[in-house]
């Protein structure tokens, strides 16, 4: 039963996170300003770990859960990047 009930709820989150993305997407390429776009950017990398770890629940596997540190990493750099930038018109000083 508890299996089952596990199996739903990734299922019932994995349909979720992909709407998130979607609507992340639309954000990131449809964001009246550059600020609404990197706020995009960041809520669709979010997602994606999270869909990263639903799938690796799922499988049992641990590299899902390698990639979702590494895609953390990257979208946190980015993330600062991007707001560096669009703050001082330059990333490196």
């Amino acid at each position: 039963m508890s299996a089952q009930i596990l199996v739903v709820a990734l299922t019932f989150a994995q349909i979720a996170l992909g709407l998130a993305l979607g609507c992340a997407a639309y954000r990131c390429l449809r964001g009246p300003r550059a600020q609404d776009r990197v706020v995009g950017l960041d809520t669709l990398y979010v997602n994606a770990m999270l869909l990263l770890v639903t799938s690796g629940i799922r499988t049992g596997g641990s590299f899902f859960f390698e990639a979702t540190l590494v895609i953390g990493m990257l979208g946190f750099v980015a993330t600062v990047a991007l707001a560096k930038f669009l703050m001082r018109g330059e990333v490196i000083e």
